[in-house]
């Protein structure tokens, strides 16, 4: 058996992932479909709105195979950490080509990496913070810029990709929805983004998600709790008022001394919104913001993070007989260690960051999130 990969967050899943899980197949010819899925905190910093049990099902019903959970300490990262976790689990996984959607899939991506590997060492020295300067060499290097998000992604994931020993295939497709950054859902459109589906959810404007989701996606969200920020904001403003600012100033992606100024904007902040535009500053993008809030929320210090991005592993969410066919094929092969559930020894070692992100979670979702939890394990889709 062949398979190809995604890296995904299915935050949540709606018709362009669909579009997205049917064309990996039918562009590749694999005999399976691997998700490699951001767990209940996500890349811009965020929780998501539903629960990683409850994504990993949508995605098996959808066209997934095999589920694997991308660990807290690469799903909450810069894109070029996100990236290279994700893309260390597809090779882990012998997948032979990942398929990923880009705004712009005709630019050749395995030149303008090159190049700027020529010219601008290591694109680990970048974050998110740093785009700007990054764009700047890129640009003096090929003359090209990358803007949009899945473009810059997709560099990434090219970046990630020629580090390993034996590459795999890569194949950008377009994105067969709206813009991120588009908050409305078009009349008529079977595509939105992410942004306006869960706009909608909040809103509860079930009738417009009609067109844009999958019926068991819109069913989950007319059916269970829906997460945001709001929801933690009392968690979080009580960490930074009572945590020593020696100990909030280790937090992961953390900045010299931004620590005083989020203890001192959590004395008056309102809400989650209030703080974060409170702190903000021409230094730093909300979306840096927001993971140096999720790390501090989830009280993850910089060098425990580092620590486990060393030690990488496979956490699987769920499968259907084909993603377990699969998994019985490749077991042996793994260089990454094979985890179907958390007990008691790896909640507090192995795991036991993941286990930690989902416990908070849970403080507001109320669903267990990982100990002794079962893959999920779905009948083969016909159609």
């Amino acid at each position: 058996m062949q398979a190809v990969g995604l890296i995904t967050e299915y935050n949540p899943l709606h018709n362009g992932h669909r579009y997205h899980l049917q064309r990996a197949q039918q562009l590749t010819g694999a005999d399976c479909v691997v998700v490699v899925m951001s767990g209940n905190w996500l890349q811009r910093g965020e929780p998501a709105i539903l629960d990683k049990w409850t994504r990993a099902k949508l995605a098996l019903a959808n066209g997934a195979d095999l589920v694997i959970e991308l660990p807290v300490f690469f799903a909450t990262q810069p894109a070029h950490l996100f990236a290279r976790g994700g893309i260390e689990l597809l090779s882990a996984l012998n997948c032979t080509s990942v398929v990923f959607g880009a705004e712009h899939p005709e630019l050749d991506f395995q030149r303008l990496t090159a190049a700027i590997a020529a010219n601008q060492g290591d694109f680990s020295h970048y974050n998110a913070t740093y785009a700007t300067q990054f764009n700047t060499a890129l640009q003096a290097a090929t003359g090209v810029t990358l803007t949009a998000a899945n473009d810059m992604l997709s560099f990434c994931y090219y970046t990630a990709n020629q580090a390993l020993a034996h590459p795999m295939r890569l194949v950008p497709i377009k994105r067969q929805q709206a813009d991120h950054a588009t908050t409305a859902i078009a009349t008529g459109s079977s595509y939105a983004s992410g942004t306006a589906v869960r706009q909608a959810a909040f809103d509860q404007n079930w009738a417009s998600l009609k067109s844009v989701v999958p019926t068991d996606t819109l069913t989950a969200l007319t059916t269970q709790r829906l997460q945001r920020w709001a929801d933690f904001w009392p968690f979080l403003q009580y960490q930074l008022l009572t945590v020593d600012i020696a100990h909030s100033g280790q937090y992961d992606q953390m900045a010299e001394g931004l620590e005083y100024r989020m203890q001192a904007m959590a004395q008056r902040a309102t809400s989650f919104d209030d703080f974060i535009h409170q702190v903000k500053s021409k230094r730093y993008t909300y979306t840096r913001l927001q993971r140096v809030a999720t790390a501090a929320l989830l009280q993850l210090t910089q060098a425990e993070v580092q620590a486990a991005q060393a030690h990488n592993y496979l956490r699987v969410l769920g499968f259907t007989p084909k993603g377990q066919a699969y998994l019985h094929q490749v077991k042996k092969q793994l260089s990454l260690p094979l985890y179907t559930k958390i007990n008691q020894k790896l909640r507090q070692h192995a795991l036991n960051l993941d286990y930690r992100a989902g416990r908070v979670y849970q403080l507001i979702n109320g669903q267990s999130q990982d100990l002794y939890r079962q893959p999920w394990q779905l009948p083969a889709i016909i159609g």
